[in-house]
């Protein structure tokens, strides 16, 4: 069964950054709403070095068949050569809230 909605979970270098993604999606229409979580402490692998340090998180809601341009408009966005987008569907929820964001599309 595909979901109508996923959420989305994005990491951003910064603030700034997360502010700078989420604004555009959500004003280009590729998502009904962001939510920045600033102050996360990551520890990675990337090029066979263990790296730490700051992040902030962003949680998107919206279509599942927005996933492939908004994808591409956070890569296009993003100071990372390989960001974290990753999503799931939302199997359930609050359906005054579902009902909002199917009338954000």
């Amino acid at each position: 069964m595909t979901s109508e909605f996923i959420s989305v979970f994005i990491t951003a270098a910064s603030r700034e950054e997360a502010e700078k993604i989420a604004r555009a999606i959500v004003q280009e229409n590729l998502a009904a709403c962001a939510n920045i979580f600033p102050g996360i402490h990551s520890i990675n692998r990337w090029q066979g070095k263990v790296e730490e340090g700051g992040e902030c998180a962003i949680i998107v809601k919206t279509k599942t068949e927005n996933f492939p341009v908004l994808q591409r408009r956070v890569k296009e966005l993003h100071s990372y050569e390989c960001p974290c987008i990753v999503a799931w569907p939302i199997a359930a929820g609050d359906s005054d809230y579902l009902k909002w964001l199917a009338s954000c599309f």
